[in-house]
């Protein structure tokens, strides 16, 4: 055989052995391609049963099995009261793609720009209408000085017959007798009809403030800044409106340190006595056109806007009389 028609054949040979191995490598090439891109579809609307969104609940992914698999299970949030309605972009879809390993260029989405994602139920349990309620009052807080709520006792659950309602949820406050509690009443719309209802009742606590002694404090002494201190605290029941330090008034017994004060322990200052007993004192009787006095003694210490009797040295009757700033006394008929 001709050694040059020889050469011919074995060079076209590895010429198309070349051409099949590119052409082999290329196709794998694709299959990797393919295989790591990752398609996700998102529709417009979605309802799910579970508190916890994951993107596989709200969307179609297609694309590698375990890569599916991966990005079905990533989270992008949670329903935290009832009735609420979540919105899930692709930025933030992209978003979550990559901070769990997959890139968004290996990442294509079609379909809605925004997804509204609402919760599909049945049953809305007894602790759901609690937590409403709660979000409900931290919004509309039922005082200024209100700082905490606990709920007293859990509704029952309620059950909504029915499939394809739109159920809403709609939250407002209750009358109630007691000033240390507040109610919340939260209406089950389906459909725009109400269904039922359910109500919680907190008790309330309240910031307040407080008079504690730093020293054991005598009675008959002056309460100030000295042996008093003010504290910050969450009390049961409201600050009286008119509270104030009680700077300036008189322990009425002793008082050990670190005693919070109360209203019967401290007690205004007595004026200063005006007239003593056995006093002469002038009995004065004024009326308009009309102007009578008297000397009379008293028979015990007086102060001013005090009733004290005092004897009428002339008649030696005793009256009650009333004792003016200006040391006389005025009787009391």
């Amino acid at each position: 055989m001709n050694s040059k028609i020889v050469r011919t054949a074995l060079i076209t040979c590895l010429l198309v052995s070349a051409q099949f191995c590119q052409a082999s490598a290329n196709s794998k090439t694709n299959g990797l391609q393919e295989d790591s891109a990752l398609q996700v579809y998102l529709p417009r609307e979605v309802a799910i049963k579970d508190d916890c969104l994951r993107l596989g609940q709200v969307s179609i992914i297609r694309g590698k099995e375990s890569l599916v698999a991966k990005a079905s299970e990533i989270t992008l949030g949670r329903f935290s009261v009832p009735g609420q309605e979540i919105i899930i972009d692709r930025p933030m879809v992209l978003s979550r793609l990559a901070c769990n390993g997959i890139p968004a260029s290996k990442v294509t989405l079609t379909g809605a720009e925004k997804i509204r994602v609402k919760q599909q139920r049945q049953t809305i349990k007894g602790n759901e209408f609690v937590e409403l309620a709660s979000s409900f009052l931290k919004k509309n807080p039922p005082g200024r000085s209100v700082c905490r709520w606990d709920p007293i006792r859990t509704p029952t659950d309620l059950v909504i017959t029915g499939e394809g309602k739109d159920i809403k949820l709609s939250p407002r406050l209750a009358p109630s007798g007691a000033r240390d509690q507040a109610k919340v009443q939260t209406v089950v719309l389906a459909d725009g009809k109400q269904i039922g209802a359910r109500e919680v009742t907190f008790r309330l606590k309240y910031n307040c403030r407080r008079a504690v002694t730093l020293v054991e404090i005598g009675a008959g002494t002056v309460i100030s800044s000295d042996n008093v201190k003010i504290e910050n605290t969450i009390s049961s029941h409201p600050e009286p409106a008119d509270w104030s330090p009680p700077y300036g008034l008189i322990a009425r017994r002793r008082v050990p340190a670190n005693t919070v004060l109360s209203p019967h322990m401290v007690g205004p200052a007595k004026p200063t006595v005006i007239v003593g007993r056995n006093q002469n004192v002038v009995i004065r009787i004024e009326k308009p056109g009309l102007l009578v006095t008297a000397i009379g003694t008293t028979m015990q210490d007086g102060r001013a806007g005090e009733y004290i009797k005092v004897r009428n040295v002339d008649s030696q009757r005793i009256i009650l009389t009333r004792v003016n700033e200006d040391g006389t006394v005025e009787p009391v008929f």
